[in-house]
């Protein structure tokens, strides 16, 4: 049952919780113990400000570190104790495909939202996404999440990421110099800062369809001020893969025939 998240004063006689709140040591062995499971964070953080706090500040961080170690420590190699926006936006963005609403963000009818069992976050993905200029940047991406069949859209592919540092950025410098728009009504569905437009830019490379197996120009990207980056393409269809698989299916047969027979028969 989820609980309706309630905001009171963080240790007085008015909280909804018990009088005498647990250390946060004692909260961490229980949630290390947990494995850091997502949902049972989200719901104590529903409890009390000072759940919620303790989650933001320690729980969700804990749960980055564990689900992405190498990807955590990449975005942390600056020294940071923090990484841009907030923990519980990362840990968010890990485990939620935001999807689309109708026509708004991405011109594509509403794919809604859902959380994803297990994604895998890549940096060499993310350089096919960064313009000649822009190379020396870190950017994690991850996996497309796939929405077959959608009517009109025919297939379509979701994808997100996270820039390291990207306050001191090359990407963030360019879209500042190129000046480019922030999106009039849509936030970051992780952390709800503004979203600049990375097509109307022209910040998006043609290494990028062709890593996706998109159509050209159908790559739709943005990234908010924090550096988390989402975006839509439409794919290519899989007609023309599968007629080469039915090809390789032929060779195959025929070669698997030819062995068969007695090598006298094929005047060997």
């Amino acid at each position: 049952m989820l609980l309706p998240k309630q905001y009171r004063c963080t240790h007085s006689a008015a909280c909804i919780c018990v009088k005498g709140h647990l250390s946060e040591d004692a909260i961490y062995l229980v949630f290390q113990h947990l494995n850091w499971n997502p949902r049972l964070i989200a719901l104590m953080s529903c409890v009390c400000k000072w759940f919620d706090e303790v989650a933001k500040r320690i729980l969700w961080k804990e749960f980055c570190r564990t689900r992405a170690p190498k990807m955590m420590r990449d975005l942390q190699s600056s020294g940071s104790h923090s990484v841009d926006g907030n923990w519980k936006a990362l840990a968010k963005l890990l485990i939620y495909c935001s999807g689309c609403s109708q026509r708004t963000l991405f011109d594509l009818t509403h794919v809604p939202g859902h959380f994803v069992y297990k994604t895998r976050f890549s940096k060499t993905l993310g350089k096919s996404f960064l313009i000649p200029q822009c190379r020396k940047d870190v950017l994690y991406v991850s996996d497309l999440c796939e929405h077959l069949d959608q009517g009109d859209d025919g297939d379509v592919g979701f994808f997100r990421g996270v820039f390291e540092s990207f306050s001191v950025s090359r990407v963030r410098k360019m879209l500042i110099d190129r000046k480019a728009s922030l999106h009039p009504t849509e936030v970051c569905p992780y952390c709800k800062a503004k979203l600049w437009n990375m097509l109307q830019a022209k910040m998006i490379p043609r290494s990028a369809c062709i890593r996706l197996d998109a159509y050209d120009d159908s790559i739709e990207c943005y990234v908010c001020l924090n550096g988390h980056m989402l975006g839509a393409c439409t794919l290519q269809p899989l007609s023309d893969s599968e007629g080469a698989s039915d090809f390789e299916h032929k060779v195959s047969s025929l070669l698997r025939e030819l062995y068969s027979k007695d090598p006298v028969s094929l005047g060997l």
